[in-house]
């Protein structure tokens, strides 16, 4: 079983501002995110985890860890794949820096189930969760 971890969106106002966000990111190279301590549970994490993120105290989409390494200052990266996948949103408190998420607890992708949700705009996935529609 996989293990993820959890991060605040910080400043993004959308999931489509997270997405161009990680997008513009990518074009540098790989996306990392900094964090001050390995995760004690990294091994059980990476390459098989994903970072679920939370905007607007809920869960709305995941990006997949592919690794660690270090970071200028002794810092730990986080590599993640840029591209940016929609599970169904979850309430979710915000908390600071990253908390693990295991994998009975972490929603699931939408499109899963055929039921056509994964194809919607991410804005108006959002939205529809955010009225409790989806």
């Amino acid at each position: 079983m996989a293990l993820h971890l959890t991060k605040v969106a910080f400043g993004a106002a959308s999931v489509d501002h997270l997405a161009e966000r990680l997008t513009a990111r990518a074009a540098d190279g790989p996306v990392f995110l900094t964090t001050r301590y390995l995760p004690k549970r990294h091994a059980e994490v990476a390459g098989r985890g994903s970072l679920f993120w939370i905007l607007k105290h809920q869960l709305v989409a995941r990006s997949p860890i592919l690794g660690f390494g270090e970071a200028e200052g002794g810092r730990v990266a986080i590599r993640i794949d840029p591209a940016l996948i929609l599970v169904r949103a979850r309430p979710k408190r915000a908390h600071q820096g990253w908390r693990y998420l295991e994998e009975a607890d972490a929603p699931d992708d939408l499109g899963d189930g055929g039921d056509g949700v994964g194809a919607l705009p991410p804005a108006l996935v959002s939205r529809l969760a955010e009225l409790a529609l989806l």
